[in-house]
């Protein structure tokens, strides 16, 4: 009975004394509340989402300097390569990071084993990755119809092996709670990729065109392009590398086979929902060159149009990742507590609310979001809403898949990413030939709603959790209806766009300040309490 009574207190549960009771709160496990857990979430988005947060910002702000450096056709070649290294950086990483944080904390396992055995094997399989491209780069210039420039294959590999390579030692120091070096090292390799474009594409064709016969003449080469670009992120990964050397020193080469068979088939899921989640985000500007039905000169102008407003949804973009870094460790810290369930709808709740303000935020002002882009650019325009609601919807779906995540089914999970994906192929090859890009932006829409719609119905079954669906339906609804407000008054009475878009916020703001803001700021009330 005094044990009973002993785990009582620690759960936070209430005792009975006769007719009498106290609620018992522990310290260990405090009393669930709204302002708590989304305490939590926030201080996990800024420790382990921040520099990604900023780091993504400021490559952002590189896409003015692109877009009026460059044609759209030359852009289109970025587009394109970034596509690919995208569905790469998922396969060559196999899983391996999410499963170092499950197999880590496993008592059968030895941490350092777990950590040795993962790095050695993405080292080497990669290291074996580069060589193989480097001795076939002309053969797959050739293939990709830039046999001018096999220079492009190889940097990119190198650069999505060096990415691979450190995945492990990142996820080591966020294990480890070393979230400033964490953040410390992503900004340095932001700041010296930022660094290095100005340096190539600014500086250094003002000294060549006012010193024609300097020393900078002898190794820059205008003819280069874009290839620069890809320059730059290459040096800056290596520069990284050197910044995590402390977390490969004393590291032995180890392929413990007893490691890494269980970590390998808890990962391979993930690789899959990774793989399937790319093409997802990233086929439809793989394949517009191919789909479009114009020539090669066109097609790529088209991507470049499509890949610079695709930019304009950064802000759900980043929002969505932030959420990610943060989202899972939060999940999983819940998972053992009675409230967990009433934590996640919550979580959903405000996710939907902060998403709306960010899609209004960036349409009802798209007037000045348009700047970033060149005015050749801006032809696409009418994508850009269609994408940030895409992306709304990614943000759900990550919500969402705690469900599998959770319940240990992360196969059931890979077959949802896995219809997504197919949905994705179909849709593509079906709307671009007849919508161009804008067909693109509409399969992205619909595959992610769809995995929202599928991922919800199976998470019914699997691990339910009362989502406040109601109150979420009416800021969608709410969102919606005030950027098609926002649209009329502008184009069919004139209003002005600052005075139309800022009525419109404050609408939003309003609503939500007075529903949902205000309850959530207000101070928690006692948690001990007794009664007789």
């Amino acid at each position: 009975m005094i044990l009973l009574r002993v785990l009582s207190v620690l759960r936070g549960e209430k005792l009975i004394y006769g007719n009498r009771s106290v609620a018992v709160l522990s310290d260990h496990r405090p009393e669930f509340s709204p302002l708590t857990s989304l305490r939590q979430l926030i201080s996990q988005t800024a420790i382990y989402g921040l520099s990604s947060i900023l780091g993504r910002f400021l490559n952002y702000l590189l896409v003015p300097l692109y877009t009026y450096i460059f044609s759209a056709a030359e852009y289109g070649v970025v587009s394109e390569f970034y596509a690919y290294a995208g569905f790469f950086a998922v396969l060559l990483v196999f899983g391996l990071e999410t499963g170092y944080f499950r197999f880590r904390q496993k008592p059968e396992y030895a941490g350092e084993a777990v950590y040795a055995s993962g790095l050695s094997f993405l080292t080497l399989i990669n290291l074996g990755v580069v060589g193989t491209v480097f001795y076939w780069q002309q053969a797959l210039a050739d293939a990709l119809r830039y046999p001018a420039h096999p220079e492009y294959i190889v940097w990119f590999a190198c650069i999505l092996g060096l990415d691979a390579i450190t995945a492990l030692p990142f996820a080591r120091l966020r294990a480890e709670n070393k979230a400033l070096r964490f953040a410390g090292i992503r900004m340095t390799e932001i700041f010296i990729t930022i660094a290095l474009n100005l340096f190539f594409l600014v500086l250094c064709p003002k000294l060549l065109a006012q010193w024609p016969d300097s020393v900078i003449a002898g190794w820059y080469d205008p003819n280069l392009g874009v290839g620069y670009i890809f320059l730059s992120n290459l040096i800056a990964s290596v520069c990284k590398l050197f910044l995590l050397l402390p977390q490969f020193q004393a590291v032995p080469v180890r392929l413990d086979l007893s490691v890494l068979g269980p970590m390998g088939r808890y990962s391979l899921p993930m690789v899959i929902i990774g793989f399937a989640g790319m093409i997802n985000e990233m086929l439809d500007r793989a394949i517009l060159k191919i789909m479009l039905p114009y020539d090669l000169t066109t097609n790529l102008k088209m991507l470049g149009i499509y890949g610079a407003c695709y930019k304009l949804s950064i802000l759900m973009s980043l929002f969505v990742q932030a959420f990610r870094y943060a989202g899972e460790p939060f999940f999983f810290s819940y998972a053992g507590r009675a409230d967990a369930k009433r934590a996640y709808a919550l979580v959903m709740h405000y996710f939907v609310i902060a998403g709306m303000f960010i899609f209004l935020l960036v349409m009802l002002y798209i007037d000045v979001f348009k700047y970033f882009i060149g005015e050749e650019f801006r032809a696409g325009l009418s994508v850009v809403p269609i994408l940030l609601l895409a992306n709304l919807c990614l943000g759900i779906y990550v919500n969402l898949s705690v469900w599998y995540k959770l319940s240990d089914r992360t196969g059931l999970g890979a077959w949802v990413s896995l219809a997504g994906a197919v949905l994705t192929v179909v849709l593509n090859i079906w709307w671009i030939p007849l919508w161009g890009y804008t067909g693109s932006a509409w399969a992205t829409l619909a595959c992610y709603f769809f995995m929202v719609c599928l991922s919800w119905l199976l998470g019914r079954f699997y691990y339910p959790v009362a989502y406040p669906i109601g109150k979420i339906s009416v800021y969608l609804t709410l969102g919606l209806s005030l950027y098609f407000a926002n649209s009329y008054l502008i184009t069919e009475q004139h209003w002005n766009v600052w005075l139309s878009g800022t009525l419109g916020m404050c609408v939003y703001v309003a609503v939500v300040g007075i529903f949902d803001l205000r309850p959530l700021l207000r101070k928690p009330k006692p948690t001990v309490v007794a009664g007789g």
